[in-house]
């Protein structure tokens, strides 16, 4: 038996790209969830809107040619209690958004626009002169450094102000931060506690903040879409995996301005209290153009990640390609990850990072005292990699832990890799290199400090002729 169709233009909606057919969106969609269920449907058209709440029981369906264009007005967008990075912060409403909903789909493929451009800070040193000048001229503000490109001057206030609020105990206080309204901005997608969700065959694109984020959702399968943002759009995601149980990426397309396929589930203490981890989750067949990273772990993993698998997937001129992240306060396990079948070119930095020191750069080298093991020592252990080829990266691979806490039993296998760097491996134990090839122009090919069970069987690592 079909369901119920509840086409938005019946509804109101004038399609016209000019007009906003919020209020037909929101008819359509309580329409069909007083039904008990029902599909929203939106033929071709370009619809101009504010957010749009997706509700239980309800598909969103577009058609090919549809273009949903999310409001450029801030005012459309209430100030409202989330997270941002993994703790609790006030933001804007999302433009798509839900909440303890179960059912919920959105289908088709249709375009949905969230209108970034008025909300993203851009740095000078991601654009050309031709490109810099063209943003100076549309307006907004520069900050006296001469760095960064805000819309507005609240928004380049921002910072400063939320650091006060937060200071004063203000940091949840909705009123409080109405006058910095715009630098607030919004991931495009916000599903919050949301089981049984389906994304199959959008494209997301353009997206004020992080693009797709699933917080705290259960059985979430998300195939055939494609993401997209500027390369050089600030914190401009494609998917957060935040605290999620049971999740498939399938087929997908990435091209964005930060990392790509993130797994996360909260950051440092709230992180630990919600006491979440993304889990059992499966990544297949992406293919990830831009981005900080193709598939990211971290670095806000203070619930834990713990059985992950990657596979069939290919990264072109990403920064890394695969890309775990943490550092010390963080607390968290992530654990029983097996990668394989992956490819990559021409990889800005590393090929495969697992890093315990993110954000702290240089200081690494003069920190070899540990710390006390806490609550707050985050942990990396039982990673499998095998067939994996990069032709092309900065370095091959960086395995770096803690003195208190290595890195521990992580396999790599079936693995070649050319770069301009080999491998670095510092504080770990347990390591496997199988069947291993690399071939770099560095002088130092291999590094390896302070590793205890090192095995490396046909582990072959050269520096190229020339």
């Amino acid at each position: 038996m079909s369901r119920p169709v509840f086409n938005v233009k019946d509804y109101g909606a004038a399609a016209d790209g000019k007009t906003k057919d919020t209020a037909a969106f929101a008819k359509a969609m309580g329409a069909a969830a007083a039904a008990g269920e029902g599909v929203v449907f939106v033929p071709v058209g370009n619809y101009l809107t504010g957010p749009i709440t997706l509700l239980a029981n309800v598909e969103l369906r577009t058609e090919k040619g549809t273009h949903v264009q999310f409001s450029s007005e801030y005012a459309d967008y209430p100030l409202t209690n989330t997270t941002w990075e993994g703790v609790r912060a006030v933001r804007c409403t999302s433009p798509i958004n839900s909440a303890g909903q179960v059912n919920i789909a959105i289908t088709g493929q249709g375009v949905f626009d969230g209108a970034g451009q008025v909300w993203r800070p851009v740095k000078k040193m991601k654009l050309t002169e031709e490109q810099w000048a063209e943003l100076l001229a549309s307006g907004g503000f520069v900050e006296p450094s001469g760095a960064i490109w805000w819309p507005t001057e609240a928004a380049m206030r921002g910072a400063e102000t939320v650091r006060k609020l937060r200071e004063e105990g203000k940091g949840n206080d909705i009123k409080a931060h109405e006058a910095i309204h715009e630098y607030l901005r919004p991931v495009l997608m916000s599903l919050v506690e949301c089981r049984n969700v389906v994304l199959d065959g959008p494209t997301f694109q353009n997206s004020p903040g992080w693009n797709l984020h699933p917080l705290m959702c259960e059985n979430v399968t998300i195939r055939n879409v494609t993401v997209k943002n500027p390369w050089w759009s600030q914190n401009g995601d494609g998917l957060d995996l935040d605290s999620c149980r049971n999740a498939v990426v399938a087929d997908s397309y990435f091209d964005v301005g930060d990392d790509a396929i993130c797994i996360k589930s909260g950051r440092d203490a709230e992180g630990r209290k919600r006491g979440r981890p993304c889990e059992n989750i499966n990544i297949v067949n992406c293919t990830v153009m831009h981005g900080h990273g193709g598939v990211t772990i971290g670095s806000e993993m203070s619930g834990g990640v713990r059985n992950v698998t990657v596979t069939n997937c290919d990264f072109r001129t990403t920064d890394v390609g695969l890309r775990f992240k943490t550092t010390r306060g963080r607390g968290g396990v992530v654990e029983n990850i097996r990668i394989s079948n992956i490819t990559m070119s021409s990889i800005k930095n590393e090929a495969i990072t697992l890093d315990m020191y993110y954000a702290v750069g240089a200081k690494v080298d003069k920190s070899r005292t540990p710390h006390p093991v806490s609550e707050e020592t985050p942990r990396f252990r039982n990673i499998h990699m095998s067939n994996i080829s990069c032709e092309g990266a900065k370095r091959a691979m960086v395995l770096r832990g803690l003195p208190e806490m290595p890195i521990e039993a992580v396999t790599l296998e079936h693995a070649s890799i050319s770069a301009d760097e080999g491998i670095l491996c510092m504080y770990a134990r347990d390591i496997h290199l199988r069947d291993v090839r690399v071939v770099t122009k560095g002088e130092k090919p291999f590094v390896a400090d302070e590793v205890e069970g090192l095995e490396t069987s046909r582990l072959d690592v050269k520096v190229a002729a020339g």
